[in-house]
């Protein structure tokens, strides 16, 4: 899992069969130090909760897929949970 911030979100109105539900959303992954990492990719929302702002947990690739509602979708990236507090002491 990585953190990442809720950075925008994608309009499709057309979507593959399992995604319809399916809110997208563009991320930010963030190191340890909640600096930004790479670059921003589009993830799916599987708690159907995150929003513009937040701050989210993600993963990706086989595990993406299988956190959707419908199992085993073409997602490469997830949102799995939203993060209420950071602490790194």
């Amino acid at each position: 899992m990585k953190l990442a911030e809720v950075t925008g979100t994608v309009v499709a109105s057309v979507k593959y069969e399992g995604l319809e539900a399916v809110k997208f959303l563009i991320v930010q992954p963030l190191d340890r130090e909640q600096n930004p990492v790479g670059r921003q990719v589009v993830a799916a929302d599987a708690v159907a909760m995150a929003g513009p702002g937040e701050l989210v947990y993600i993963v990706e690739s086989r595990e993406a897929a299988l956190a959707c509602p419908v199992g085993f979708v073409p997602v490469d990236h997830a949102i799995v949970g939203i993060v209420d507090q950071v602490d790194r002491s």
